[in-house]
């Protein structure tokens, strides 16, 4: 399986590919039907927009990586459309990405939100699994902002990102059930 792309990739890339393949993992889907979900579904568009170019070129990406194949249905009057189908690599490195927490503060605004997504699909466990592994996460977070600094400026980041840092805490525990 090349992977390559994802582990070399910057970290949207990575996030948006591995995600995409939430979207198959219950039944195989033909890239527009995922496009659909993506641009009318009211609970993601407010977190995640993908243009319809990008999505498909990183299907074939995924589908090149192994993750994804692909199979070919006909379309009236139309070109054939393909029809993704989750391989066993895919279903592991969803699984994998899934219950991972995010390295840093400002992945909670897409990462995490899109593991969120799909570990509340699954349910009660694994979005629970999720969370607290973040919110251990969260807490290292704090721990490493509590560094002094000298200089004015210096200070009012540091105090900002030790408030984010709070904040993004507070939030995971209200997810807590």
């Amino acid at each position: 399986m090349n992977t390559h792309f994802l582990s070399n990739a910057p970290e949207a890339l990575a996030t948006g590919a591995l995600a995409l393949l939430g979207f198959v993992r219950r039944q195989p889907s033909h890239g527009y039907d995922i496009y659909r979900q993506l641009t009318q579904s009211p609970e993601l568009r407010p977190v995640w927009r993908m243009k319809q170019s990008r999505l498909y070129a990183l299907l074939a990406r995924l589908e090149e990586a192994g993750l994804l194949t692909a199979t070919s249905e006909p379309s009236d009057g139309r070109p054939p459309r393909k029809v993704f189908h989750l391989t066993e690599a895919g279903a592991v490195a969803f699984a994998e990405w899934l219950t991972q927490p995010v390295a840093q503060p400002r992945d909670i605004r897409l990462e995490f939100m899109l593991k969120l997504y799909f570990a509340l699909q699954d349910g009660g466990e694994t979005a629970a699994r999720l969370v607290e592994r973040q919110r251990a996460v969260c807490a290292g977070w704090l721990v490493d902002k509590e560094s002094a600094a000298d200089a004015p400026f210096a200070r009012a980041v540091t105090a900002y990102r030790r408030a984010h840092v709070r904040a993004i805490g507070e939030w995971l525990d209200e997810l807590q059930p």
